[in-house]
Order: C-alpha cells, then structure tokens, then sequence
C-alpha cells in the first residue's frame, strides 16, 4: 500500500485525448479503457494536472513534414479534446507539442509543469494515462530527471504496441531507471 500525501503529490494525466482513444486517428487499442480507473484516482489527490497534445497542422511528427505519425491532436480540434468521459475540469492543463519543429513526448518537454509542480511543493508525481510506450515513459522518466519522485500507475495506463512488447519493455525501462510502478488498489 501506498499513502498519497496531499501536499506533495500529484496526479498527472497524460493525452487521454479523443485522437488517443478507439475512433481516434492515432488509437491506443482500449485506450478508453483507463478512464474509469483514472477517474476514480481523481478525488484522491488535492493536485491534478493534464498533459494534451495541442500540434499545430505542420506539426514535426506528422508524415507530410517528413515525420512518423498521422496528423493528430491538432490544437483546436475534436481530436486534441479530452475524452469526454474523463472527469478532469478541475485539472490544471499543460499542452506540449505546441512548437511545429519540436518533437514533445513528454509532459516536461517545452512546458512550465516542472515550474508548476515544484510551485505548489510536489515532490512525488503519480501518472497515468496514454500511451505507455511514448508519453507515459517520457513523462516518468522526465520527471525522474527534474528531481520528482515517480510513480506509474499501471491500471491506468494503456500502450500503442507498434512492436510487440513494446509496453512491457517501457514498464522494464521505467522500473530500471528509478520509477516505482504499482496498480491503483495499491493507494490510499
């Protein structure tokens, strides 16, 4: 079991976004899985914080631009909103990927949410949310190396698998580097 500290921990939602879920362009199979579990995290923490994918149309990572993905998550679309089921208006919002010629798998990446973490004394983040083998393993691994204690929350995530493995491998890379992983029935 696990105590979550209200004044120094944090949950932290990574791109539970529309494009990210079944219909989506870029969907994690049973993406949309992950919400229930989140949602009920929610009311546990005094602090939670969103990381969306707000790309601009000539966004970097988009094939046209010589990148690998389908465009998604165009700032201002349908696709870049939060699954409509998550429960997150009370959420604080970091966007990334907001520059067309930067790549920004992770939360930290181009954003202020180290500057906002470390404002309201975090120093413990919990994460959940999509995908496992992209930006959950950035975020935590970031988060690590911006001096936070990390934990991932593995009911709550959910992965792309572009190759097979792929998630189970980003889970082994996580625990190796420091980042302590445990299911949601593990907090209270």
């Amino acid at each position: 079991m696990l105590t979550i500290n209200n004044k120094t921990d944090a949950l932290i939602i990574v791109d539970v976004q529309n494009d990210f879920c079944p219909g989506g362009v870029l969907a994690v199979p049973e993406g949309d899985k992950v919400i229930p579990v989140i949602n009920q995290l929610i009311p546990k923490f005094d602090k939670v914080y969103t990381t969306q994918d707000w790309h601009p149309e000539d966004h970097i990572s988009f094939k046209k631009q010589g990148g690998i993905w389908p465009p998604h998550c165009v700032a201002n679309t349908k696709g870049a909103d939060f699954h409509p089921g998550l429960k997150v208006e009370n959420a604080i919002h970091i966007f990334k990927g907001t520059d067309k010629n930067k790549e920004a798998y992770s939360g930290f990446q181009g954003t202020d949410l180290s500057g906002k973490l470390k404002e309201n004394g975090i120093r413990r983040i919990f994460i959940t949310g999509l995908a496992t083998d992209y930006c959950v393993k950035a975020t935590a691994l970031d988060g690590l190396k911006q001096g936070f204690e990390v934990v991932v929350i593995s009911d709550a995530i959910k992965g792309v698998d572009v190759n097979p493995d792929d998630s189970k491998k980003a889970l082994q890379e996580m625990k190796d580097a420091g980042v302590f992983i445990i299911k949601s029935g593990k907090l209270y």
